[in-house]
């Protein structure tokens, strides 16, 4: 929470807890369109109203008080949409080798399970669903929409390459599909969310979504006010009552804490590295920009997402937080569902340690598995079993996960 001072600056409250690393996976050995054929509107079903629970205990730290007017500068969006176009698309064999295979599966499995859950709380109420994905990427969620019987979806996203990937994506998997099987159909808009009105764009202005995803995205959108409440007017204007804006961001609490532990500018490891340009206990509103860097995946700048904040912007479009989660509170609440438990394994989000005889691990470091040695030792566990690298856990710990209702 936050408490506006008369100063009109904003303390906040980090976490007292140390950072989290991968023995906090308590991992077992059984673990290792069809076209629119509506025309005109499209109109909402009454939704449910969700139940906001959230608990925090935070140490207090000042935050700089956002300057009145907003100077005009370069924007960090067309770097972040060229970066995202350079990345070229791989296969899974490819893929398999990468250092990060895990994290990024295990990144995968969160939205998975995010997902299902609130397609499910939709479905209790109505049958034809419509998605806006944004920030969609290449389509790494298009898999997920299929599963879930959508009947729309929007894709959006500022690289225009990566919106092509995303759309050749979508007409390979309609090709593969079964013959009688009836796959949603998809709009492509590439544009930049933090910066236009999609509803513009919309081939029917006037549709309306039950769900929003926003999946490792938003915190791009923090640049300036002006663009984050674009942004999040895109995300949820358009959303029907009981609607929902889900979706994965940068714990700013967690950044802020492991920076303010550093002894320099940046904080990481050998995957991940985060350099903030701003100095220690001074974290604007907006624009206060960091570097991130993951292992040959990312190398954008970011801006620091203050989350209270978020929520406070929110309810200007009608919308209440249900909830909000680290990866790691996440993880310790849908493990405990047997189907969730399942597809970590089918997705190969955690590595088998010890490997066989015929693969390795994905890191030569033997602190990087400290954590399995330790408890197997105390008794806790039994070999062998799924897990994180030490250091894909710290890279994968900074995010969190959030969920809005529109209210009716």
């Amino acid at each position: 929470m936050a408490e506006i001072l008369e100063s009109g600056k904003i303390k906040r409250k980090d976490e007292e807890a140390d950072i989290t690393t991968s023995e906090h996976l308590k991992a077992d050995s059984s673990v290792t369109g069809n076209d629119d054929k509506a025309s005109g509107k499209t109109y909402c079903d009454e939704g449910q109203m969700g139940v906001g629970t959230a608990h925090d205990n935070r140490r207090k730290r000042k935050i700089c008080e956002p300057e009145t007017g907003i100077p005009e500068k370069k924007m960090h969006t067309e770097a972040v949409a060229a970066h995202y176009n350079k990345l070229e698309e791989v296969g899974l064999k490819q893929r398999s080798l990468s250092r990060i295979f895990h994290l990024r599966n295990f990144n995968n499995w969160i939205k998975s399970v995010l997902i299902g859950e609130f397609l499910c709380k939709v479905r209790q109420r109505k049958q034809n669903i419509n998605v806006l994905d944004l920030g969609c990427g290449k389509g790494g969620d298009l898999l997920k929409w299929r599963k879930g019987r959508i009947s729309k979806l929007v894709c959006t996203d500022i690289a225009e390459i990566s919106l092509q990937q995303c759309e050749q994506r979508y007409q390979e998997m309609r090709y593969r599909g079964h013959q009688n099987e009836q796959i949603f159909g998809v709009e492509f808009i590439a544009a930049d969310s933090t910066k236009e009105l999609l509803s513009k764009r919309y081939k029917d202005e006037k549709m309306y979504f039950d769900i929003c995803s926003c999946q490792f995205v938003y915190h791009y959108s923090f640049e300036t006010y002006e663009q984050a409440d674009m942004m999040l007017k895109n995300a949820c204007e358009q959303l029907c009552p009981g609607g929902y804006f889900i979706g994965t961001t940068p714990d700013s609490y967690e950044l802020v804490k492991r920076f303010e532990a550093s002894d320099t500018d940046s904080f990481g490891n050998e995957i991940y590295k985060i350099k903030f340009q701003t100095k220690k206990g001074e974290y604007p509103l907006f624009g206060c920009q960091y570097d991130f860097y993951l292992d040959g995946v990312v190398n954008v700048p970011e801006f620091l997402v203050y989350f209270p904040l978020l929520v406070e912007m929110a309810k200007k479009y009608g919308m209440k937080l249900i909830y909000k989660k680290t990866f790691l509170e996440f993880y310790e609440d849908k493990i405990k569902n047997e189907e969730h438990k399942m597809l970590l394994q089918q997705m190969r989000a955690l590595e088998k340690y010890p490997a066989d005889s015929n693969s390795g691990l994905v890191s030569d470091k033997k602190e990087d598995y400290e954590h399995v040695e330790i408890l197997k030792n105390n008794g806790k566990l039994k070999l062998p079993l799924g897990t994180l690298s030490k250091s894909e856990w710290e890279a994968t710990s900074i995010y969190m996960i959030f969920a809005f209702e529109k209210q009716q």
